[in-house]
């Protein structure tokens, strides 16, 4: 039975990594297996077992126990993500990204290509690397004409994105499944990675600089196409400060991150709300709204936040730990150690293989298979690998799928322009992190 489970993870894994071929939502393929591994082990009346997370001693247990577990950790996670892309669509309402349109002055191509990058370094680490990259590609669109002068930004904008997002514990959804599992803190996590991930960028971002590509002015901007609105500029810092504040709180509090985004959601939604003379409600529909319509600004939030992606994390997430309660990834880590003892190695082929599948399932697994306590520097060694390997190609992360999608971004195009400048940036910065570990805080 154990064998039968297998067969359909990796036929379940393949279709989610075939998506674009197969025309099928991923999120559908993650639904499927995670019903079906669950039915087959009640059906199989499978021993399951609760893996302690400081000794990785298994203790057998009921299923519907260790299925309730796996489910409170998972809805944590869910429950941060659905709070953090409200407030994303609550700033987004006010059009308080247009903001920071006003800040973009130069026509000169090398400087536009610095201001991005650095642009979409930091606001990944705040409002992670999948909506910076749409919010500053938007930008980029309204910056630049001429298409092929935007697919060379577009493509830095995924690397600068992705290395943004890895060393914060907000900046990934990886790195917040790290965070939010505990294996992870995020004192810990800036020390160790803030720079490799400042090199990751650094790096190709200087190299690209140099490219004829990046040489000259674009064409002039049209200053009508700026639409602020009054509160716009307020609502972005709000927002982003609100983000900001959940690990402030976690820290404080001890509590999961989930409750402190809960709390940045509702000041956020209060301030929205009375910013639109709305009803203090969620729910309810407010006749005095503006020009966004009936809805409060909430409730519009609400009705836009990516529950499809939602869905597909709740799949995956729940199918990874049918495997890890069957203890089939434990056992896999142990023989894996023995095939080859230089974890570097393993992260390295972990970093790389995160640019072909989906890094969600590899770090939801890697935190099954390996027993290191929380901090250790594996912990922070998977989540610069799976953050920032996935920039190797255009499909191999969410801000690289997205931005292929906005700027119709051809696979071989970036294979040839884009990915060496990826790939630099990845092992420079693994290096660096390295050299960190071994030498810095040894």
């Amino acid at each position: 039975m154990e064998t039968l489970v297998l067969i359909v993870f990796f036929l379940g894994y393949l279709s989610i990594t075939l998506e674009h071929n197969l025309k099928i939502d991923k999120l559908i393929p993650a639904l499927a297996m995670m019903a079906v591994l669950w039915a087959l082990i009640a059906l199989g009346h499978l021993p399951v077992f609760d893996v302690d997370t400081v000794s990785k001693s298994l203790h057998e247990t009921h299923i519907d126990e260790i299925l309730l577990h796996h489910l409170g950790k998972t809805a944590e996670i869910l429950v941060f993500l659905l709070g953090a892309m409200t407030i994303v669509e609550i700033i987004d309402y006010f059009n308080g990204f247009a903001t920071i349109k006003g800040f973009i002055r130069t026509r000169s191509k090398v400087r536009l290509l610095w201001i991005f990058a650095l642009l979409a370094f930091i606001l990944s680490a705040i409002i992670d690397n999948l909506t910076a990259t749409i919010v500053l590609i938007t930008i980029l669109q309204k910056v630049i004409q001429n298409r092929d002068t935007r697919l060379w930004f577009a493509g830095l904008i995924i690397v600068a994105a992705n290395a943004g997002g890895a060393w914060s514990p907000i900046g990934d959804v990886t790195t917040t499944m790290l965070w939010i599992g505990q294996k992870v803190s995020t004192v810990e996590l800036i020390k160790y990675l803030l720079i490799p991930s400042i090199v990751c960028m650094l790096i190709p971002t200087f190299i690209a600089s140099r490219y004829k590509a990046f040489q000259g002015l674009i064409d002039p901007m049209d200053a009508n196409e700026t639409n602020t609105t009054p509160k716009g500029a307020t609502m972005l810092y709000l927002g982003l400060g609100a983000i900001l504040f959940v690990p402030l709180f976690k820290t404080v509090t001890h509590l999961p991150p989930y409750v402190g985004m809960m709390l940045s959601l509702a000041v956020v939604a209060t301030f929205a709300e009375i910013y639109t003379s709305a009803k203090f409600s969620m729910t309810n529909i407010d006749t005095t709204a503006d020009a966004h319509g009936s809805h409060s600004p909430v409730h519009t939030a609400l009705s836009k936040i990516e529950l499809p992606s939602i869905l597909f994390f709740l799949g995956i997430l729940m199918a990874v730990a049918a495997l890890e309660s069957l203890g089939l990834l434990f056992n896999f880590a142990q023989e894996l150690t023995v095939a080859i003892p230089n974890m570097d190695l393993v992260i390295g082929l972990m970093g790389t293989a995160s640019a072909v599948i989906d890094n969600v399932p590899l770090v939801a697994a890697s935190m099954g298979m390996f027993s290191e306590g929380p901090d250790d520097p594996l912990w922070h060694a998977i989540a610069f690998a799976a953050g920032t390997g996935g920039s190797m190609l255009v499909f191999g992360s969410a801000a690289g799928v997205v931005a292929m999608g906005m700027e119709k971004i051809n696979f071989f195009w970036y294979l040839k322009k884009i990915s060496l400048l990826a790939l630099i940036g990845s092992v420079s910065g693994y290096i660096t992190f390295m050299l960190m570990r071994d030498f810095l805080f040894s």
